[in-house]
């Protein structure tokens, strides 16, 4: 009886070989026969699952977005059940920066696609961008949240502060990669300026609703391409 082939798991062989190859060579660089040779399949199956290289692609970054959401719960879980708005919005911009093998190629791959997609027509007829406001509205209502709870700066405006720390993450992201600073000068800056944003955490009073809730849409936002 022939092997049942499970093709979500076939497609998600080839786009870990599309990552691992763009992570060294850069994503412009890449083809589709050299994602095949990667996976250890042949060209012809790449081209079954894909059809074009800007699907490819645009696959490997919808894997990679999931990736950065399991990372972004695996801190929020690291810090309990109710981890409330600063360390949930902590875990987002933390996750995003370029502090490992998987970040890096994360920040590299999703800056090299944004560039690449002003100039090619190809790649820029694909859903890049979906809802690009979702991370700037969930660092926002964190924020506005924090407020209403005493946890943050009540004369603050929260959008303006949630385009600022995605801003900043995005540039300092960058300018880890090129070398001109190191991780722990950018965790230094995002601290200090969550800091001036939010107050001491107290303890919720009984009444309080939690941010649990809050924190997986959160997480959920924060993986959509275009947002770092």
């Amino acid at each position: 009886m022939p092997k049942r082939v499970d093709h979500e798991e076939r497609r998600t062989q080839i786009a870990e070989a599309l990552v691992r190859v763009a992570g060294r060579r850069g994503l412009h660089a890449v083809g589709m026969r050299d994602v095949a040779a990667e996976a250890g399949v042949s060209l012809r199956l790449v081209q079954y699952y894909f059809q074009t290289k800007e699907k490819l692609l645009f696959y490997g970054l919808q894997h990679l977005t999931d990736r950065f959401s399991a990372r972004v719960g695996a801190r929020l879980s690291a810090v309990g059940p109710d981890p409330g708005p600063r360390a949930t919005i902590e875990a987002i911009l933390l996750a995003s920066l370029p502090t490992d093998e998987e970040s890096r190629t994360f920040h590299l791959l999703y800056s090299s696609y944004s560039i690449l997609s002003v100039t090619d027509d190809a790649l820029a007829a694909q859903p890049f961008i979906d809802k690009p406001d979702a991370a700037e509205d969930a660092l926002a209502g964190l924020i506005r949240q924090a407020q209403e709870a005493g946890l943050a700066d009540p004369d603050a405006d929260a959008r303006t502060e949630a385009i600022s720390l995605l801003a900043m993450t995005a540039t300092m992201g960058t300018s880890i990669l090129v070398g001109q600073r190191q991780p722990e000068s950018a965790v230094a800056v995002l601290h200090h300026h969550l800091d001036r944003i939010f107050t001491p955490q107290r303890p919720p009073a009984p009444d309080e609703p939690t941010t649990a809730a809050t924190a997986a849409a959160a997480t959920t936002a924060a993986g959509r391409p275009g947002q770092f």
